[in-house]
């Protein structure tokens, strides 16, 4: 009879333990490295961005009207690519991350958040940008950040609510944060875009990825403000009737913007040109190339690009625009979206609102116009997008004027109940359903279709 083999609990015990706290520890160094990495992804995003601007602007220093011909052809080739071989691509980028959201684990959701159509997106949205569109690239960033740390899963498993939404919500916001510096509005813009809500046990990883992401960012490029410190202030009456009317036409505007968007996105071009649009999104996107460039010429070649230096030379009085600035860079991005390239909103609604905030100051008759771009710039994207606390916390950090607080949380507040008027659905979360829609047709209803080439 052979007796029984003595067991040894508290050794067996202690290999558990260990064995635990060394996976946890590698779960929180491959984390860690993953949120560097969105910060270096951003950094490089943003100098490969500027440098295509610049070969852009040498380009029409040349000639401006060297985009008749290189604008449309740009655009049509990053469409054709997106279409053939980079689905998911085009557009923004977070209304893909929102709709990866809500997504199952796998399939379509792995599509969206791979590591190939992000690597697609930057390159792609950096050759439209030097062939003139007005894109931004703060929203690819998004999902690109949220793909780079929604990818990590495959290296080692993450708790069940970390895998189905912490990571690319952290990844969303670390995007933000990155291509900014701006930390806070990362963590809001997570919460009140993205999730629209507040997750208790997401919210710790959450800020962790965008501290790490921003600091690895500013470790690359130094800790700098977006547009420069301001110290704009209010002026007597006339400047806070100027917060009311800079919040009326945000809200006016930014929701006919998004209204038009829609609309487009749902149903194309009217009449007869509608089927053409869909079976030739290429030909359509050269057509709105075409569209852009004559908007440039319009415009003294004011449009193209993101805005940033155009923003910029407002915000410190070194430069002026047309009077008519803030419309044709409306019109200069509505055409740019719609064509189905890839290529985000932020910036240009940033710009965009720069120049209504500058015809409100003349209106107002004003001398320092420096109050009044700042409230523009939230208010017009408060408009666009429906986010009052991202639009005035992103530009709150982005000017460095705490002094302005008050102001914008007014005009941010009122430009979103303008624009819920015009436009009774968010843009974000509208084309996120949209696009929804498209990849998974037979979980939505019939009423909403999508327009094929253009981000819906």
């Amino acid at each position: 009879m052979s007796l029984p083999r003595p067991r040894f609990p508290y050794v067996q015990k202690r290999h558990r333990v260990g064995l635990l706290s060394f996976r946890l520890w590698l779960r929180h160094m491959l984390f860690w490295g993953g949120a560097v990495g969105v910060g270096l992804a951003a950094t490089g995003f943003a100098l490969g961005g500027d440098y295509a601007h610049r070969v852009f602007q040498s380009m029409v220093t040349i000639s401006p009207w060297l985009p008749l011909a290189v604008t449309p052809l740009t655009l049509a080739g990053a469409a054709a690519l997106t279409q053939r071989y980079f689905k998911g691509a085009e557009g923004s980028g977070i209304p893909q991350t929102i709709a990866a959201l809500r997504m199952p684990e796998g399939g379509p959701r792995d599509g969206v958040l791979s590591l190939r159509l992000a690597a697609a997106k930057m390159l792609l949205t950096c050759i439209c940008v030097a062939g003139g569109a007005s894109i931004g690239r703060e929203g690819p960033t998004v999902q690109v950040g949220a793909a780079l740390l929604y990818n990590l899963r495959w290296l080692v498993r993450f708790p069940r609510h970390l895998m189905e939404r912490g990571l690319i919500l952290a990844g969303g916001g670390a995007g933000v944060a990155a291509a900014f510096n701006t930390p806070l509005a990362g963590v809001v813009f997570a919460i009140e875009e993205m999730a629209r809500s507040f997750e208790e046990r997401s919210s710790g990883t959450l800020i962790t990825a965008v501290i790490i992401a921003g600091l690895a960012a500013v470790y690359v490029q130094g800790n700098y403000t977006y547009f420069g410190a301001t110290s704009a202030t209010l002026e007597g009456t006339s400047g806070w009737f100027g917060v009311l009317l800079c919040g009326l036409a945000g809200g006016l505007l930014g929701g006919g913007f998004s209204r038009l968007v829609l609309a487009f996105s749902a149903r194309g071009l009217p009449g007869r040109l509608g089927p053409l649009m869909k079976s030739h999104p290429v030909a359509f996107a050269a057509a709105c190339g075409l569209a852009l460039a004559l908007i440039g010429l319009a415009s003294g070649s004011a449009v193209y690009g993101s805005g940033y230096a155009e923003a910029k030379r407002l915000l410190e009085g070194t430069g002026t625009v047309s009077a008519g600035y803030g419309i044709w860079k409306m019109l200069a991005t509505f055409v740019s979206f719609i064509s189905g390239i890839p290529g985000g909103l932020f910036a240009p609604s940033l710009s965009a609102g720069a120049g209504i905030g500058q015809s409100v100051a003349v209106l107002l008759d004003q001398s320092n116009s420096g109050p009044m771009i700042v409230i523009g710039m939230a208010a017009y994207f408060a408009g666009v997008v429906q986010a009052p606390i991202t639009a005035f916390v992103i530009v709150m950090e982005m000017t460095d004027n705490h002094a302005m607080v008050v102001p914008l949380m007014l005009a941010t507040l009122l430009a979103a109940a303008v624009s819920r008027i015009v436009c009774p659905k968010p843009l974000y979360k509208a084309l996120a359903n949209n696009y929804l829609a498209r990849v998974r047709p037979a979980a939505q209803p019939p009423a909403a279709t999508a327009t094929p080439g253009v981000l819906s």
